[in-house]
């Protein structure tokens, strides 16, 4: 009996290494993911890019920072959208256009597998 195991490195949340923001915890990342607060906790506004829909890194984002399933994230932002109140964040293809974006943007906050960060960026939450 043959097991696939997928390793992967640390999940981690980046924000733009010129961004005064230190530090999150867990609820100031869902509010900011989940389209609760468009502000980081300092008033600066954030803007959030998530993973390809179809990628195992926005999967497992979302498990670990919500315990939802991509199917109960789409459901989510499905009935945001529906009722006009929110829209999810863009999605980004891979791990260099969202070190790019978020190098490029100062208000951007992204999710990336910590093995891909560089010195560009600032992380300011570890899974």
């Amino acid at each position: 009996m043959l097991l696939s195991v997928s390793i992967r490195a640390e999940m981690v949340v980046i924000i733009n290494a010129e961004n005064e923001v230190e530090k999150l915890n867990k609820e100031e990342v869902i509010g900011l993911f989940m389209g609760r607060n468009n502000a980081f906790p300092n008033g600066t506004n954030a803007f959030p890019f998530d993973q390809d829909v179809q990628s195992d890194s926005r999967n497992d984002f979302y498990l670990k920072l919500t315990k939802k399933s991509a199917v109960q994230i789409n459901a989510y932002w499905a009935r945001l959208v529906f009722s006009g109140r929110a829209t999810p964040p863009p999605a980004l293809s891979n791990s260099e256009v969202t070190l790019s974006t978020v190098r490029e943007n100062p208000g951007a906050i992204a999710y990336i597998d910590s093995k891909d960060i560089d010195s560009s960026v600032k992380v300011v939450y570890r899974f």
